[in-house]
């Protein structure tokens, strides 16, 4: 007779990264029930693509928590619920300190609670701010240079202390560029308002919008234009599944970086966009943006080694195919 798996609590299960940690979660076998306040999740893509059970909240109300804790067996939680917009988090950092950090220790104190202690934390790689060596390792130093990345360091630390205090076990994975979709179709990307590259560029080659631009063309770079490291939303999927494993088998608390190991510059992801969909699109190039570091590019060897994760997907031609297929899929 097949293991029953426990049930996993996955908070911000209704945006980009967390619906695809639920299919993983749902495909090997785990009970999952999803928090998520839709204020940029899909409720759809929960309730009728994935099924899966859907409780409408925000990780600041305690009440509401109490109440989940005590309704389901939850033997661990996935928290991706974070307001992640880099400008708007210096425009309006009140916002993102109220819901990443504190809606943050409002959760985990609802965990000590509930006597849950397994903790699988979506960090970033901005919590290292500009990169002094590259590949960029989990020892790099982390000072980051916005709101939002501050946020996500301040939560890491708050889970040191809460390991150290209360035996709260977490994984944190630091993760690079998320990109790409659901390889059969069934989940991808739609943030609005959208920032990330290549559906910016999808948008353009299907005539959502006129144009791309390039922010900065004098960068140290091969090619004059940024390079980042872009890595599957399936195999971040995939690694996290591998975190909820190790801490449920009794893994100490642990860091890891997620990304490929090499990264692609915009001029090499606007040219691999044209060759997928066979479209133009037309890009301008505008002056560079405040901030953005030359080349940010993780080493994932540790998440190799503890994990045994292996990307799957790290041609960006299958990234960039399996966002298209989602791309039309869902704005055609």
């Amino acid at each position: 007779m097949a293991e029953t798996k426990p049930m996993i609590l996955v908070t911000g299960g209704a945006g980009y990264i967390g619906s695809h940690a639920v299919l993983a979660l749902q495909e090997a076998g785990y009970g999952v029930v999803v928090l998520d306040n839709l204020v940029y999740g899909h409720r759809e893509l929960v309730e009728q693509e994935l099924n899966a059970t859907l409780i409408v909240g925000d990780t600041s109300d305690r009440p509401l928590l109490d109440q989940l804790f005590a309704d389901y067996p939850i033997a661990a939680v996935m928290h991706f619920a974070a307001y992640a917009y880099v400008g708007e988090s210096v425009t309006d950092p009140a916002k993102y300190y109220q819901n990443n950090v504190v809606g943050t220790l409002t959760l985990l104190d609802a965990m000590r609670g509930a006597g849950i202690s397994c903790f699988v934390f979506s960090s970033t790689c901005a919590t290292y701010g500009i990169p002094q060596t590259l590949p960029i390792p989990e020892t790099h130093p982390q000072d980051p240079i916005n709101p939002y990345g501050q946020t996500k360091l301040i939560v890491e630390k708050i889970l040191d202390d809460y390991d150290h205090a209360y035996g709260m076990r977490s994984v944190r994975f630091r993760y690079f560029n998320a990109a790409g979709a659901d390889p059969h179709g069934r989940l991808g990307e739609d943030h609005n308002p959208e920032t990330h590259l290549i559906p910016l560029i999808l948008d353009a080659a299907l005539g959502r919008r006129d144009k791309i631009a390039i922010f900065g063309t004098d960068y140290p770079t091969p090619d004059g234009t940024c390079i980042r490291d872009y890595i599957h939303v399936t195999d971040l999927a995939a690694a996290h599944l591998l975190g909820i494993d190790y801490l449920l088998q009794g893994g100490k608390t642990e860091v890891f970086n997620l990304g490929n190991g090499n990264g692609f510059s915009v001029r090499e992801v606007i040219a691999q966009v044209r060759q997928t969909t066979g479209r133009d699109v037309v890009a301008v190039e505008c002056d560079r943006r405040p901030g953005d570091p030359p080349i940010l590019v993780g080493s994932c060897e540790k998440a190799q080694k503890l994990l045994g994760w292996q990307p799957r997907y790290g041609d960006l031609g299958q990234i960039v195919a399996h966002a298209w297929q989602w791309h039309q899929k869902r704005h055609v």
